[in-house]
């Protein structure tokens, strides 16, 4: 997190902020409030913490809520005290994190409420952005969801371009025994042929890519009278599902739905922090 934290204050910060350092007299101590400006789950705070102290360890930020928690309109966020010029130097990428995290989280909420009681369990997926990964992830879990594969590296996921290069999903899954990969594999399929081969095959999860609903029900069924297996592969439905079609999806008896926008298009929850109070102007010593 922190090495996150210095490249975006590198990035903001340059060689230096030109505008609070000609406008804010030396020695000015400020107290600042972040507001949510829309009702939202918070997630971001340590981030946020992080940023603020990275520009200065004088700086005291004080949560009024835990990430995950659910926050409204006009409520505060955390309260802040410190160099006035350092707060002002950090505002930007203190509240760019906190506001894309949150919103992140939000969007994840939504999405974890439209499936409550089906029994089906909401997934990110890859689509993050480059060098926040980690974070939109954390944020995706603060809003009650989970995390597929954090990347290349902890699960094999055989996909349909894998599929075509590899010559048949039994072929491709026999290579990836037959080097003895101890992880988790998951195989997609975009039609009921393809799912029964990938049942036969053994793996563990099935992705049902952008199947409609019916043929969705037919996939859970297919599932369900493999009887001789006492292993059923987890059944994961993908693509294009949006808010609207979420619940009708999981109300097909699928296990998992990964859902892209959870982090490519969530939309930042909107805060704002406000200096409150210029506290003291410490004067420079020996004067």
């Amino acid at each position: 997190m922190h090495l996150v934290v210095q490249q975006a204050l590198e990035e903001d910060v340059g060689t230096g902020d030109v505008t609070t350092q000609v406008t804010v007299p030396d020695g000015v101590i400020a107290e600042g409030i972040i507001l949510a400006k829309e009702t939202g789950v918070v997630a971001g705070i340590p981030v946020a913490m992080a940023t603020f102290q990275t520009i200065s360890k004088e700086v005291q930020f004080q949560p009024h809520l835990k990430d995950g928690q659910r926050i409204n309109k006009g409520a505060a966020v955390a309260r802040i005290w410190g160099p006035a010029k350092d707060i002002l130097t950090a505002e930007r990428v203190a509240l760019n994190f906190l506001q894309r995290l949150s919103g992140i989280a939000t969007q994840t909420a939504r999405y974890v409420r439209a499936v409550a009681g089906t029994g089906a369990k909401i997934l990110d997926t890859r689509k993050t952005t480059p060098g926040l990964r980690f974070l939109e992830k954390y944020a995706v879990r603060m809003g009650g969801g989970h995390n597929h594969r954090m990347g290349l590296h902890d699960m094999v996921l055989i996909k349909d371009n894998h599929i075509r290069a590899g010559g048949s999903i039994a072929q491709a899954v026999q290579r990836v025994r037959a080097q003895g990969i101890g992880l988790p594999m998951e195989v997609e399929a975009s039609d009921l042929e393809q799912v029964n081969q990938a049942i036969q095959a053994g793996v563990d999860r099935i992705m049902l890519d952008n199947m409609n609903l019916a043929q969705l029900q037919e996939a859970v069924a297919l599932v369900h009278s493999q009887k001789e297996r006492d292993q059923k592969p987890e059944l994961e439905a993908s693509g294009k599902i949006d808010l609207a079609r979420v619940r009708q999806v999981a109300m097909t008896g699928v296990d998992l739905i990964s859902v892209g926008a959870l982090t490519h298009s969530a939309p930042a929850l909107d805060m704002s922090l406000t200096i409150t109070d210029l506290v003291a102007r410490r004067e420079p010593e020996g004067e």
